[in-house]
């Protein structure tokens, strides 16, 4: 397939623009709700519902940020009461972080909104057509990491 020269045409810059445009609504929603959380701070907490107990840099890892990011964001959502640290028994410099009850409640009170945004962001596309997308982002991805 040849190189576009444009860049709308680029397929990384066209996954960029969805991605965006993905986060720019659901940021909307959670403003229009009041929820007082970002996007980022969002997936922490859904990945920490997911998986109790990482450290701050698995957190990074996963999420593709820096680890000065994803202090601030811990930080912020400690603050609000949504997560706890605490400190491994291994390493006194290394802390795990879990959900507290606020931020299980949290969750699970927003999640089928975020579902139904989800589920927008799909519509009208097979299940055929969403797993050959599916594969085909894990292997962009895997071919940048390679």
């Amino acid at each position: 397939m040849p190189v576009s020269k444009k860049i709308e045409d680029v397929l990384l810059f066209q996954i960029e623009q969805a991605s965006k445009a993905s986060k720019v609504y659901t940021q909307r929603e959670f403003d229009n709700l009041q929820l007082g959380i970002t996007i980022e701070q969002w997936i922490l907490l859904r990945i920490i519902s997911e998986s109790p107990n990482l450290s701050q840099k698995v957190l990074a890892e996963m999420t593709y940020r820096d680890p000065a990011s994803i202090t601030r964001s811990i930080n912020i959502l400690t603050n609000k009461g949504f997560v706890a640290r605490q400190f491994t028994k291994e390493n006194k410099k290394t802390y795990k972080i879990d959900l507290t009850e606020k931020g299980k409640h949290f969750v699970e009170e927003h999640l089928p909104m975020v579902i139904s945004h989800r589920k927008r962001s799909i519509e009208g596309f097979s299940e055929n057509e969403l797993q050959l997308f599916s594969d085909f982002l894990r292997r962009i991805k895997e071919n940048m990491t390679a």
